[in-house]
């Protein structure tokens, strides 16, 4: 089985101040929600971290949200955050967990396995009673060389080609409701419904209430239970690419990290005329 991609609190709070060790907070908020990531970073954070813009350090040419960058942009941005090639990352949220999982897979997909999540998140950080400092982040820069995985990133006219596929299986991590075509999108002009064929596993099914990841059985029975074979291929999409990376971490802790990420998700596919889409469970 591959190794966790989760790590304690306790792991981390016993690494404080190691130079190998970058925790990086990558804290991301819905619009409608108004709320500022970057200055809620400065007003209190883990000790050493940097803040890892998921708007920022993407491809802003595309009219796409947080479309992953050309690699040498991403390696530069990294780069300005402390992060080196050497460097052990351990990407941590607010609350609730949604986001952390995103810097997660961006890591790995420009080749950077050494990366992981730090379990319940600043929530779980700070009710532990652990230290948190304020201010804008103190890192020294470091050198990193980006290359990207194609494995782990997919196009819309690579899921197009996968679509009843006997091999290859699509998981959709957006709230039942979306997924059915029963609730409108929150972004104007996608179509409501889902990719024949697709299967729904939202966030909800993969962690506590407290925003801690189940263990890797309870996992298993989840990803299971809504038809997911994990030993075949499997491409994650949600609502703009963020959610989706949830799954590709539920299925790491399972043993299986080569989870592949459609990058556009609905926000692409549901905007585009020549996609197909189908409503209901």
């Amino acid at each position: 089985m591959a190794v966790d991609p989760l790590v304690t609190t306790d792991w981390l709070a016993g690494r404080l101040g190691d130079p190998t060790i970058r925790p990086l907070d990558a804290t991301w908020w819905f619009p409608h929600e108004n709320r500022d990531a970057a200055r809620e970073f400065e007003s209190e954070h883990i000790p050493g971290a940097a803040f890892f813009d998921i708007d920022g350090i993407a491809d802003t040419t595309s009219e796409l949200p947080h479309m992953l960058p050309a690699p040498d942009a991403f390696a530069k941005a990294v780069g300005a955050l402390g992060v080196g090639d050497d460097t052990t990352v351990v990407v941590y949220e607010v609350a609730p967990p949604r986001s952390a999982a995103r810097a997660w897979w961006s890591f790995r997909a420009m080749g950077h396995p050494n990366v992981v999540v730090l379990d319940g998140g600043l929530a779980k950080w700070r009710a532990e009673g652990r230290p948190l400092e304020s201010g804008p982040a103190r890192v020294p820069p470091a050198r990193f060389q980006a290359r990207r995985d194609p494995g782990l990133v997919r196009t819309l006219d690579e899921v197009f080609s996968a679509l009843g596929a006997a091999d290859i299986q699509i998981a959709d991590a957006r709230p039942a409701p979306r997924f059915r075509g029963e609730a409108p999108e929150p972004r104007p002009g996608l179509r409501a419904g889902h990719m024949p064929g697709a299967r729904n596993l939202p966030p909800s099914e993969l962690y506590w209430p407290d925003g801690t990841m189940l263990p890797a059985q309870t996992l298993e029975s989840r990803i299971a239970g809504a038809g997911i074979d994990p030993d075949k291929a499997l491409i994650a999409s949600c609502g703009s690419g963020i959610t989706a990376c949830m799954i590709a971490l539920a299925l790491a802790r399972t043993g299986h990290d080569r989870t592949a990420v459609y990058d556009g998700s609905w926000a692409e596919w549901g905007a585009a005329t020549e996609t197909p889409v189908a409503t209901g469970a």
